[in-house]
């Protein structure tokens, strides 16, 4: 098989959330770019649809606004995807928050917020989408589900983020049970673990902390966009036939070889 055909994403249906920035935006701007048609979602309504027009320059992208910590958005987003589409190919499960607060004062509002949006929607919008996804996969060519984690859900981080760590390893093990159980339905789930990705953020970790784990990561730079969008496009091709409950840690080594 040509090396075009095992990676191409071309005529695939996509819904990327947390889509108008930063990671999201990486991936589903490597979607775009590759001829996929594209649906990014996200909380702020004018951020999606400025990315939307301009990722419709190069290919198709369209933007459906959505709160996903609440139950409500998240029908509502299943809903309106129904109404468009007969099938998805890929969900790439991307909206999250993060809370840092020393343990004495950390809030429930930073438990809940962060649990809520970085994990519960992840299952019940995998969840709502069931049928669209099963309506894509076959024996040959399974559905994709791309949940993104986090390093911080595989080592034990210097920042107290507690909600942000706790739900990304939560996300970590949900995908290791949603493709245990998923694949009977012929939906292939993985994760992406992310180590550090100039994002928003990303920018509010404290510079001397960003240095010194700079200085820790083997590969002495930070992830690039053409990083993320290379494992996105990898996880949804024919090159991952046969990848299910897998955690790909995109860090040059910071938190993989420490």
């Amino acid at each position: 098989m040509k090396i075009e055909d095992l990676f191409s994403v071309r005529g695939k249906v996509a819904l990327v959330t947390g889509g108008s920035r930063g990671i999201g935006e990486m991936i589903a701007r490597g979607y775009v770019e590759n001829g996929a048609k594209v649906y990014i979602s996200a909380r702020k309504a004018d951020a999606c649809n400025a990315l939307a027009k301009e990722l419709s320059a190069v290919g198709t992208c369209i933007p459906l606004p959505a709160d996903l910590s609440r139950m409500d958005e998240i029908d509502r987003l299943a809903k309106e995807l129904e109404s468009r589409e007969k099938r998805l190919d890929i969900l790439v499960n991307n909206a999250g928050a993060s809370w840092g607060a020393d343990f004495d004062s950390f809030p429930e509002t930073g438990w809940d917020k962060v649990m809520d949006l970085n994990v519960k929607s992840i299952f019940f919008l995998t969840q709502r989408l069931g049928k669209l996804l099963e309506a894509a996969g076959s024996t040959d060519n399974y559905a994709r589900v791309i949940n993104i984690g986090s390093i911080d859900g595989m080592h034990t981080s210097d920042l107290e983020t507690y909600s942000y760590a706790a739900s990304k390893a939560g996300v970590l093990h949900l995908t290791r049970m949603m493709a245990k159980h998923l694949a009977k339905k012929h939906i292939a789930v993985n994760a992406i673990a992310p180590g550090y990705f100039p994002s928003k953020m990303t920018a509010g970790i404290p510079e001397d902390f960003s240095e010194a784990s700079l200085k820790e990561t083997p590969m002495q730079r930070k992830g690039r966009p053409e990083d993320m969008a290379g494992v996105a496009i990898y996880l949804a091709s024919k090159a991952s036939d046969f990848v299910c409950g897998s955690v790909i840690a995109v860090d040059g080594g910071y938190a993989t070889t420490a």
